[in-house]
Formats: structure tokens, C-alpha cells, sequence
């Protein structure tokens, strides 16, 4: 397993190595003992308490969803399908602060994404059916959760998929101007 930086401070890419044959491939999705290594953190990966997925077909978008608070770190990957994803860095003192960087997250590559907290995360499924795993390091407190829209003109996120599939709370969320107001 490789792991790398990505332009967003503090995000990491995992990258696997899958083994092919004819039968088919096996991956190791995560390391925990290489994790640990790269951040210089032991027993960082043992802090994940939390495994959600969920399955979404072709053009819906989730998100842009983040936390208040001590905010979530995870570990995110596309066990089935295909999506772009999307993260927005909202920690006020960072250097990439509202820099945005997008991904492909597929069940080719199996690469991942860990996401350290003060990130807004969504994507868009790009397949028929995308099914995205999250680990996520503490438990859902529906009190702190964060929104933007995901076609703030603001953000000016680039979906690749027209028409896109949105549920009725992700249509109402506020605007980068109503969180970067929150957030100062």
C-alpha cells in the first residue's frame, strides 16, 4: 500500500496494491500498522469507532457535509462503482483554507482518502451503483453537522454529471458565505 499526500494539507491517498489472477483480485484496504507509520501517530487507526456505507446510483450527490466542534476524521473509499469526490478544507487556520481538491474513488484502484477534521466532504456517483464505505473516529452527533450547498456559485464545484440527484436536506443547505460567517 502506497500512501501520499494530497494537495489539501493534512489529506492523505491510499493507494492499494491489488493481486490479479484469473481469478479475480484481493486487496488490503487498509494497513493500520503502515497508517500509523506515515502520520507518526501509533494507535491512531485504532481511534476509527464507527463503519457506515451507503449506495447510490448513477448522478445522485451527497454532500458537502462536515462537522462543528472537534469535527470527524475518515477513511472513505468506493467498494463498488465509481464517484468524484470532493473536500473543501474549512479549518480557518490552515494553509489551503477554502481550497477545494476532487478525487476519483473507484473499485479499479481502490484508493482511498483519509480526511483529517475540518473538512467538508461530499461526492457524485459516476456508476450505476456506487457503494461508499466511511470509517469514521467518533460518533454521529447529528447537533454538529455542517452543510453547503454543492452548487454554491461560491465553491464553483465542478460535478461531471449533469441533472444531478440531490436529497430535499442537501436543496436547502446554506451557502459558503453563511459557513465561512459561522466559522469566524
Amino acid at each position: 500500500m502506497r500512501i501520499d499526500n494530497a494537495d489539501l494539507a493534512d489529506v492523505l491517498v491510499l493507494t492499494p496494491t491489488p493481486f490479479r489472477d484469473e481469478r479475480g483480485l484481493f486487496t488490503r484496504t487498509f494497513d493500520a500498522a503502515l497508517f500509523d507509520a506515515h502520520l507518526g501517530t501509533p494507535g491512531l487507526s485504532a481511534r476509527f469507532v464507527q463503519d457506515s456505507q451507503s449506495r447510490s446510483v448513477r448522478g445522485v450527490i451527497r454532500g458537502m457535509h462536515g462537522r462543528s466542534g472537534r469535527g470527524e476524521a475518515k477513511l472513505v473509499r468506493c467498494a463498488h462503482g465509481a464517484i468524484h469526490d470532493v473536500l473543501v478544507d474549512i479549518r480557518p487556520g490552515s494553509v489551503t483554507f477554502g481550497r477545494q481538491q476532487a478525487f476519483l474513488l473507484d473499485d479499479n484502484d481502490f484508493r482511498h482518502l483519509y480526511v483529517p477534521p475540518g473538512f467538508l466532504h461530499g461526492f457524485q456517483a459516476l456508476t450505476a451503483t456506487a457503494d461508499v464505505c466511511y470509517r469514521i473516529d467518533r460518533p454521529h452527533d447529528p447537533s454538529e453537522n455542517l452543510a453547503v450547498a454543492h452548487d454554491d456559485p461560491d465553491l464553483a464545484i465542478d460535478w461531471p454529471l449533469a441533472g444531478a440527484i440531490v436529497s430535499a436536506q442537501d436543496r436547502r443547505a446554506p451557502r459558503w458565505a453563511d459557513l465561512l460567517m459561522q466559522l469566524s
